[in-house]
């Protein structure tokens, strides 16, 4: 089982950087397929930002944050390298994972795996 855990949210100016780093205690994210998700302000469903196969050749990136955000992988944590933020990035990140799947998926019902997420403000 994942025991995942976000870290480095915080308050950022627009233009700004921060970097997101999540990490699991029992060492096994090696393998598996992890994604960050976001909660907008005032919106229940959780949309889909990046996300990386288990492999590291697979990456993919919703298209608001494409060009900007960055996602990477070492042995055992996952990164979100977020540049050029906005106003409208503001929003609790969290970064989900799954065992098993050959694909890198953009629902959150597909992964089994979830962080307790970090708030993430951008100001203007």
């Amino acid at each position: 089982q994942l025991q995942l855990e976000e870290s480095g949210g915080g308050l950022a100016q627009a233009g700004g950087s921060l970097r997101l780093t999540c990490a699991d205690s029992t060492r096994a994210v090696t393998s598996a397929t992890i994604a960050w998700f976001r909660r907008l302000p005032g919106e229940e469903e959780r949309e889909f930002v990046a996300g990386i196969h288990w492999s590291g050749y697979n990456i993919y990136y919703a298209s608001s944050v494409k060009g900007r955000f960055t996602i990477s992988r070492d042995d055992d944590k996952v990164y979100l390298q977020m540049n050029s933020l906005k106003s409208e990035d503001t929003a609790v990140y969290y970064c989900a994972g799954v065992w098993g799947r050959d694909e890198v998926e953009a629902t959150p019902s597909a992964y089994d795996f979830w962080g307790q997420g970090t708030q993430v403000t951008v100001a203007a």
